[in-house]
């Protein structure tokens, strides 16, 4: 790996902040693709015939079409950097959309999901890479903060633009129109991303303590790179805190936050909307307090932050379900707000991947990471549109209180899992990093 003496430039200069803001402006685009279908679950159940396993399935095929792709991802960002690689992303988001809009049947439909989660799988990665080449290292968890709480509002713009334009027009024009935006997005992105600073001749990695810049390169082989990379405990810690922490608000959202808040709850379109604004909303308050807390207590991160957001999301989930009546509105926020600390919890994991892996590792370690939260994601998702159809309420017109309360434990024992996992690697780590003792046998 090639190493150049060069002082690098501590503050990032406007060409950055540019590059940044297309990048994370693409990464918006992303979140809407990701949330446009559970912004309108009810229209595509009807529009499709869709008993709630079916439904499930399309954000499960989604999810883990993302999921999957986020090593290769990783690999690709290594060889090619992030320009190249969130270009051909948005293409397939808008050929998914596109396909999403003219589809006639389920089997179509699934493909259009499939396209969709390839071509989000490429944005978030490509964008944490250009945090890393374009800005010192000591800005890394607070530019990582940002970013997750800029991209989230793109939930928002799935809530209420996409869902109102489907209300106003047709199916066809709402997934055509989030498509089109799509082919204009990746044109934007090939003429304004650039994978590293002019100054340098490839993308890098700065060491703000020597000045030493490191070449980004992939010239080890690829399966070496990754096992290389879960051996760490770091890596796996990583993992595993992206595992635990942002999944049921993943699957809250994605797909069945509202049919469980309209149907079951028995709120109108718009308070339940209003409900779903809120945990986009407290996630982006509370992200840049996350972020900080993350920056001035590194060796802390895990029990002082992402454990205790899993508690707090799972007390609130437990409180809502355990009611014997429908929740009182107030706690719905509560619930919205508790669920709203997953998503800036896991961009810790972010910090581990990048604090534990050397240069050439970065995007791989990164996709190993960005897995984790996907997949228990897919797996809550399924796991709730299965328990509801083995109800016999997995239709919107079935759907009841009393099936969900049972549908919403699903997501428990993920968070017992992926809690006992946190715990254990946490240990390794320190102990390889030199702050606890090695273990005696």
């Amino acid at each position: 790996m090639q190493q150049v003496s060069r002082s690098p430039v501590s503050t990032p200069g406007w060409r950055a902040w540019v590059i940044w803001s297309v990048g994370v402006a693409a990464y918006v685009l992303a979140i809407t693709n990701r949330t446009s279908l559970g912004a309108v679950g009810v229209e595509a159940a009807d529009r499709f015939q869709a008993d709630a396993s079916t439904l499930a399935l399309f954000a499960v095929v989604q999810l883990a079409v993302y999921g999957g792709m986020q090593i290769p991802v990783g690999i690709l960002l290594d060889r090619f950097g992030s320009r190249p690689i969130m270009t051909i992303g948005m293409l397939l988001m808008a050929a998914g959309q596109l396909t999403m809009a003219l589809s006639p049947s389920i089997g179509v439909a699934l493909v259009a999901r499939v396209l969709l989660g390839a071509g989000d799988a490429a944005i978030f990665p490509a964008v944490l890479r250009l945090v890393a080449t374009w800005f010192p290292a000591q800005r890394g968890p607070i530019m990582v903060q940002f970013t997750g709480i800029i991209g989230q509002s793109g939930q928002l713009v799935a809530l209420v633009p996409v869902a109102a334009l489907l209300h106003a027009t047709t199916w066809t024009i709402t997934f055509g129109s989030i498509a089109g935006l799509g082919v204009l997005f990746s044109i934007l992105v090939a003429l304004v991303i650039r994978n590293h600073p002019p100054e340098r001749g490839a993308d890098v990695s700065v060491n703000t303590d020597t000045g030493v810049i490191r070449v980004v390169t992939s010239a080890i082989d690829t399966g070496v790179g990754i096992r290389a990379a879960w051996a760490h405990p770091g890596t796996r810690l990583a993992f595993w805190s992206h595992f635990t922490t942002p999944f049921a608000g993943t699957a809250f959202v994605l797909l069945w936050g509202m049919p469980f808040l309209t149907a079951a709850e028995g709120l109108d379109t718009a308070h339940a909307a209003g409900v779903i604004s809120v945990y986009v909303v407290a996630g982006m308050l509370i992200g840049p307090i996350i972020g900080d807390l993350s920056r001035r207590f590194p060796t802390y991160r895990s029990l002082a932050l992402v454990l205790p957001a899993v508690a707090v999301q799972m007390t609130a989930w437990i409180a809502v379900i355990a009611l014997p009546d429908t929740a009182p509105i107030w706690l719905l926020y509560v619930l919205a707000v508790a669920l709203a600390t997953g998503g800036p919890a896991s961009m810790i994991a972010f910090d581990h991947a990048r604090t534990h892996n050397p240069s050439h590792r970065l995007s791989t370690a990164t996709g190993v990471t960005n897995a984790g939260g996907f997949i228990a994601a897919l797996i809550a998702i399924f796991l709730i549109g299965l328990a509801l159809d083995i109800q016999g309420a997995g239709t919107p017109e079935t759907y009841s209180l009393d099936a969900f309360r049972v549908a919403f434990l699903m997501p428990i024992p993920l968070w017992l899992i992926g809690t006992t996992f946190i715990l254990i690697e946490r240990k390794r780590t320190r102990i390889r990093m030199g702050l606890d003792p090695e273990r005696q046998r």
